[in-house]
């Protein structure tokens, strides 16, 4: 038989009873939709945990710091980084320097009007700045000019005003309004930042009185996130170069001689993708230094989400294969219903192969059907679960973590598309053992049947 008539043959038979047609595909589309939400379901539990992770900082950063003060401590020096570098997935990497206890004093304004000494100072490779998600608000990341700095969101409510009695020569950023947003309207600092060169002035920490200053011009005001560190908010960023060599002038003043050898204080790593990250940070443990990501955070979490996508797409399959028994069960009352029909066919020379294509043919079209509605349906439930979530944030959504978007249920293509094919799967498997029935009837004893 040709493809057009075993298409045609197995429509009418379908046709021929709507009714319990209807009712096996409705089980199709229980079944297709049972699996198609909870795993849905899995895949939203799991979005929303990213997206709460990746709020707390880059899911791609590995900071790395050194494992000891010993002598046969691996150090973070230039080498180091440079072979980080060359790690599998690594996209950039940076030195991070940051030393502490350095006596600073930052000036802004008219004669040095405005002052602070507690700014956070970092250095880094500026020219890999904005892959490793730094942001600026304003100005713009210019490496070729070394002598430039990157000032916090807030690095201007730092200052004091050095011509105003104290308790009111400092401007308190959370004495402003708040918005109906939700923002912070806060009150304008002493002076405007980005149109204002900064004086560091270095000491030497004794009390010859001996010091220093260098004017930096501020290239950019950054977006603030605590995930990068304190220098985002109210500190600042500048070149390796620059910082170095603040540090060797405050040395040379102090009467001691830098130790040079002793390398970085941390460095930061960035992967292309979040697979690579525990790889890489095996690597460089394996190079002697001591790491941190949100590797250690995400990879319970997933591990949790994925039981959970498991145990609730196992119970959405048992309903598809509850639906499964219900296609056993239509094909096998059809082809009590059709034995002397399967007698003719075999006595007019029909293939026992084609009447074994029909069978599977009738059983693959419900599963089809079913999976395509039960699909449909999947989509409008889903739809209709998150816009529940998103009004009503303490219900649906309360298990979601907070400050994630509310989306209980999400369906990639792939799932609609393995739904389908599942279906129409489970089908054909439903029907396999009806139609081996149906070739197994010797003809003449199907066409005595009555």
């Amino acid at each position: 038989m040709r493809t057009g008539d075993l298409l045609r043959v197995c429509l009418q038979n379908l046709l021929r009873h709507k009714a319990r047609t209807l009712l096996t595909v409705l089980g199709v589309v229980v079944g297709c939709c049972s699996v198609v939400i909870m795993i849905s379901i899995g895949i939203g539990m799991k979005k929303a945990q990213e997206e709460a992770l990746a709020q707390m900082g880059d899911l791609t950063i590995i900071q790395v710091y050194p494992s000891g003060k010993g002598a046969q401590s691996a150090r973070i020096n230039k080498k180091a980084v440079d072979q980080m570098k060359k790690l599998k997935g690594v996209e950039a990497a940076t030195p991070k320097l940051t030393e502490e206890g350095i006596p600073l004093v930052i000036y802004g304004g008219r004669d040095r009007r405005y002052r602070t000494a507690y700014a956070s100072v970092v250095g880094i490779d500026l020219s890999v700045a904005e892959t490793m998600g730094y942001r600026l608000m304003e100005g713009e990341w210019k490496t070729g000019k070394k002598d430039r700095v990157y000032v916090g969101q807030n690095f201007a409510y730092l200052f004091e005003d050095t011509k105003r009695p104290e308790g009111r020569n400092t401007v308190d950023m959370y004495s402003g309004s708040w918005t109906e947003d939700g923002t912070l309207d806060a009150p304008p600092p002493f002076f405007e930042v980005m149109k204002t060169p900064l004086i560091f002035e270095l000491d030497s920490g004794k009390e010859d009185g001996k010091k220093v200053a260098r004017e930096l011009e501020v290239g950019g005001r950054l977006k603030e996130d605590y995930g990068k560190g304190e220098e985002t908010f109210m500190g600042l960023i500048m070149s390796l170069e620059t910082y170095d060599s603040l540090l060797e002038q405050q040395a040379r003043l102090s009467g001691k001689q830098r130790d040079g050898r002793k390398g970085y204080q941390g460095a930061l790593v960035k992967v292309k993708d979040i697979r690579f990250v525990a790889q890489a940070e095996k690597e460089i443990q394996q190079m002697g230094f001591r790491t941190s990501s949100m590797e250690s955070i995400r990879k319970p979490m997933e591990q949790e989400a994925r039981q959970k996508q498991l145990m609730l797409g196992g119970l959405g399959t048992i309903s598809l294969f509850v639906a499964a028994l219900g296609i056993t069960n239509t094909m096998i009352m059809s082809i009590s219903e059709r034995t002397r029909e399967i007698g003719v066919m075999k006595s007019l020379g029909c293939f026992v192969r084609d009447v074994r294509k029909i069978f599977l043919l009738e059983a693959g079209c419900i599963g089809l059907l079913g999976g395509i509605t039960g699909t449909a349906v999947s989509y409008l439930i889903s739809v209709l679960m998150n816009f529940a979530a998103a009004r009503s944030p303490s219900g649906l959504s309360a298990d979601l973590p907070a400050g994630t978007a509310a989306r209980l249920s999400i369906i990639p293509w792939w799932l609609a598309l393995f739904a389908v094919l599942f279906s129409v799967a489970i089908g054909v498997g439903a029907g396999y053992y009806p139609a081996n029935r149906a070739v197994g009837i010797p003809a003449l004893e199907a066409i005595r049947h009555d």
